[in-house]
């Protein structure tokens, strides 16, 4: 299993396959086991905080009290993991993972350093992978987002939400995995872009609002150089801010021109950037960013057969999102049903006393006078972080 521990919590004998977080910059030689406290304290001490660990690949330590120590490779086991905690931790080590590698994409950019493609091609890889076996757990994952990691987390979480969007549709995993590439690498150019207008947190002046759309021809161009991209891949990072009216940057492309996957990373972009959180907004319950797209496509913008579809993929209360029940309780959507409306759901939370309560499973398709609605962790001054991790401990 794949799961990220704080270098604190790092011991003998465990195989370490990438760092997470950093205050620095230090960079791995490869992964390998850690078979002294020196190799332990040499990370510390470059700043590494946390790190991605393959336990299947751990070793027992032998002779540890006698100072001789040595290293075995245990017996295999069968052991059982709730399934739900299971696939959460292993995507929430994933997307960890995913952001590292575009933080070190951005890094060689800024440095003129070419941009490696293997690592996003691997990263691309697992997530199909994950996707194909289980969308849930990634869905899942989505919901928990730092505000300050926008850049990063965007850029992973669109290309995700274009991997689960194309299983739904039936697009063949070969074909996936390069628009999962082209989604991963889709907003690249905004490292082109001054932080003052970046970030800014009120609207953008004309003048500020042109060089913004200029990100797309930045991603353009660096991902034109990257050695071994394909065309599909450039085509859906350049085709993201296009609109079926024309009125999209930078080409103005209208409808007959702009492909199926152009369409579909339009609708996960503007999706993602509803929802997500950032330093100075917070973002829109689910329910609402569907009305948004449906809306923008009503006017013409977006293809509205498509944005019915990526409704359906994601669910009218998607995998892992919150719901306030009528019962002043908040609840998690566990899992979906034949009405898409009447998810599965486990309450956790009572609002009116606010603290945790015992987990409790409710299919809502099957009881009577329970109602639902959309909400966000942040209107309860809750972390999605620690309710997931409290839901996790539950089983």
């Amino acid at each position: 299993m794949i799961i990220e521990v704080a270098i604190s919590d790092l011991k003998l004998g465990q195989y370490v396959l990438d760092i997470v977080d950093q205050t620095g910059t230090y960079q791995l030689k490869g992964p390998g086991h850690v078979k002294s406290q020196a190799i332990i304290d040499h990370l510390a001490k470059h700043g590494v905080l946390s790190l991605l660990i393959d336990t299947r690949k751990s070793l027992t330590i032998k002779n540890e009290k006698s100072g001789d120590i040595q290293f075995t490779r245990p017996e295999q086991t069968d052991t059982y993991i709730a399934p739900l905690a299971f696939e959460i931790s292993q995507a929430k080590a994933l997307f960890s993972h995913s952001k590292h590698i575009q933080q070190q994409v951005l890094r060689n950019i800024l440095n003129d350093v070419d941009v490696d493609l293997a690592p996003v091609k691997e990263v691309a890889d697992d997530t199909v992978n994950a996707v194909f076996k289980n969308p849930d757990a990634l869905a899942c994952v989505l919901n928990i987002r730092f505000k300050d990691d926008y850049l990063l987390e965007h850029a992973v979480s669109v290309s995700v939400l274009m991997t689960i969007f194309c299983r739904h549709l039936g697009i063949e995993k070969r074909l996936t995995k390069e628009l999962a590439i082209g989604a991963f690498l889709h907003d690249v150019g905004k490292i082109k872009i001054p932080d003052e207008i970046l970030n800014k947190p009120g609207k953008l002046t004309p003048e500020e609002f042109v060089i913004m759309q200029s990100h797309v021809e930045h991603s353009v161009e660096i991902i034109n150089n990257i050695t071994g991209i394909s065309d599909i891949s450039l085509e859906v990072a350049a085709l993201h801010h296009e609109k079926l009216n024309g009125n999209g940057y930078p080409y103005q492309l209208v409808a007959d021109d702009i492909s199926l996957y152009g369409r579909m990373i339009t609708i996960c972009d503007i999706f993602d950037a509803l929802t997500a959180n950032r330093v100075y907004k917070a973002g829109y319950c689910h329910v609402k960013a569907f009305n948004i797209l449906r809306k923008l496509a009503q006017d013409g913008e977006l293809d509205l057969p498509l944005v019915d579809q990526f409704i359906r993929c994601m669910g009218v209360y998607p995998i892992g999102s919150l719901v306030e029940l009528n019962a002043n309780r908040l609840a998690i959507v566990e899992a979906r049903t034949d009405d898409p409306i009447r998810p599965k759901v486990r309450s956790f939370y009572d609002i009116d006393h606010r603290h945790y309560t015992m987990a409790e499973d409710i299919d809502l398709s099957s009881v009577e006078g329970v109602t639902i609605k959309s909400v966000r962790a942040d209107d309860f001054n809750l972390e999605m972080n620690k309710i997931v991790e409290f839901l996790m401990l539950q089983g």
